[in-house]
């Protein structure tokens, strides 16, 4: 599978993930985005030598992969171009910071524990925000950005770009694969053909997206999300997922608990 098929293959993999009949799949869209910013939020808050705080944060994408029984290995495959990056963000953070702390008597490089700490709030906040996409579909997520009075240019932006991009990626493969046919024997496209590939996409992208737009338009589609707000109802379910979260979020974000429980398990092991 080429990286054009495999890129659209994982799109409509997303796709399909946020569509299923699963628990969390049916929370109000709203609930789970407001959720996750909230869950970024408060991650991103803790100090910046906090690493026991800021690992118990992880409390919230395991119980959710769990509920959502969403693979945690697809998931890294997904995401295995965005990990590295992140990780990559702190790695020159021992050479910046070279103080030093006194945790429990051992003398530790603060520039590693801050790039640890870096690194989980990376790791995590991608994790959380790819929860939200693999149990809201993009509609769901638009008409919840609409609810926040967030601007409808923003909004139809985001929605417009996140389907153009795989009928951008569908006509590219079709154009390849007509060049490779006709030039079996040639390894990649010559520089010739570049300008007139370029622009044959171009024309070819508009029409499709053109025929998205309609589709979109006979679907009720009319620049707002008011067809798909009446059919989401704010339940009791939802209320009680949202309060249920902001306590243990809240909860681990002012207390150390992973601290606590460890010292728990120390004094029964002892």
């Amino acid at each position: 599978m080429s990286k054009i098929n495999n890129a659209i293959h994982e799109i409509h993999q997303i796709d399909t993930l946020s569509l299923r009949n699963q628990w969390v799949n049916q929370i109000h869209p709203l609930v789970k985005l407001v959720l996750t910013i909230i869950y970024i939020v408060l991650l991103v808050s803790f100090h910046k030598y906090d690493v026991a705080g800021t690992a118990g944060m992880m409390v919230y994408p395991i119980v959710v992969f769990i509920l959502a029984e969403l693979s945690f290995t697809d998931c890294l495959k997904r995401l295995k171009v965005v990990l590295p990056l992140v990780c990559f963000i702190g790695i020159l953070n021992p050479f910046f910071d070279k103080n030093y702390i006194i945790v429990s008597g051992i003398r530790v490089s603060a520039g590693v524990l801050s790039m640890i700490t870096l690194i989980i709030k990376g790791v995590f906040s991608v994790l959380a925000s790819y929860l939200l996409i693999a149990t809201t579909s993009v509609d769901k997520l638009c008409c919840a950005l609409r609810m926040l009075h967030i601007p409808r240019a923003i909004v139809t932006q985001f929605m417009l770009m996140y389907r153009y991009i795989s009928v951008l990626l569908e006509e590219t493969e079709r154009i390849t694969q007509a060049y490779v046919l006709r030039a079996p024997h040639q390894k990649g496209i010559h520089f010739k053909a570049w300008g007139s590939l370029v622009g044959q996409l171009l024309l070819r992208s508009m029409d499709r997206a053109n025929e998205v737009y309609d589709s979109m338009r006979l679907r009720g589609y009319q620049g707002d999300y008011g067809y798909l707000r009446n059919s989401l109802i704010f339940r009791w379910s939802d209320a009680l997922y949202f309060l249920f979260w902001i306590g243990i979020l809240v909860l681990f974000r002012l207390f150390p608990v992973i601290l606590v429980i460890g010292n728990l398990i120390g004094g029964f092991l002892i």
